[in-house]
């Protein structure tokens, strides 16, 4: 159930940093509406995780790492932002250092 509130806080915190692009400044009322609430489903949610036994390092890695490849991936796809091949390395070298911090606990000192 962790993975769960896990993963909708992720997708909430996605939701909210591409509304933060998309609210000019906040100068647009819908995505400002949606930047705060989904900020605040985010934080509430991965809180929840953290209650329901994940780790702090796995939980805010895994939030960080996939919310940094999911807004990129979506810049590039829906924004008309570019993504290089030096860019989509940074993200591999992410999600390998959340995979690096999750083996090395499994693993002992």
């Amino acid at each position: 159930m962790a993975y769960v509130f896990l993963a909708v806080a992720i997708v909430s915190e996605v939701l909210a940093t591409v509304s933060l692009k998309l609210s000019e400044g906040f100068s647009r009322l819908g995505p400002s509406v949606l930047v705060c609430v989904g900020y605040a489903v985010a934080f509430v949610m991965l809180s929840q995780a953290l209650v329901r036994g994940l780790g702090v390092s796995l939980a805010y890695g895994t939030w960080s790492a996939a919310g940094v490849a999911l807004v990129a991936l979506i810049g590039a796809g829906f924004l008309g932002e570019r993504l290089s091949g030096i860019q989509i390395g940074g993200i591999v070298l992410v999600i390998g250092g959340v995979l690096a911090l999750e083996l090395g606990a499994e693993h002992g000192p």
